[in-house]
């Protein structure tokens, strides 16, 4: 089907999700997949988002998220919107082979101290985890001359 399928992960205002989903699958899947993360409205990485990422062993402090405009010029085997928002303002991506919806909570949306609003990333954080390992064996399912990492 493909040699190294690119899955896309779609946010709007900030990225935090989709950073902290294209990491997970980085380091789950390794290099047998391209992950990407775009933004209706990129916006810099929320530290926090950071911090619960490096708690897991997982660095995305350099990851870059696309504008969803540029996206729009690729294609992707598989794309995952990311919030309740994406599904309304996303754009369609024809050519996707799958496209899936996960309701994640927005971790933004806390307010108070610090560690109030570290423990939403940790919750979103742990949210996410499990739906890329699913994503990871169906990659496998759908193509398993794909070697990915278990």
């Amino acid at each position: 089907m493909w040699d190294k399928p690119k899955v896309l992960f779609l946010c709007t205002g900030h990225p935090e999700r989709s950073e902290m989903a294209e990491g997970f699958l980085r380091a789950l899947a390794r290099d047998t997949v391209q992950p990407v993360s775009a933004a209706v409205e990129p916006a810099p990485l929320d530290p926090l988002a950071v911090d619960a990422m490096n708690e897991v062993g997982i660095d995305i402090s350099h990851q870059l998220v696309k504008d969803v405009r540029t996206a729009l010029q690729e294609r992707f085997a598989y794309v995952v919107g990311l919030g309740d928002n994406s599904k309304e303002r996303c754009p369609v991506f024809p050519f996707a082979f799958r496209v899936f919806q996960w309701s994640l909570e927005d971790p933004l949306v806390v307010q108070g101290p610090i560690e109030q609003r570290l423990d939403a990333f940790r919750r979103v954080r742990n949210q996410i985890a499990p739906k890329v390992r699913e994503l990871v064996d169906l990659t496998y399912q759908d193509n398993p001359k794909v070697p990915l990492a278990r």
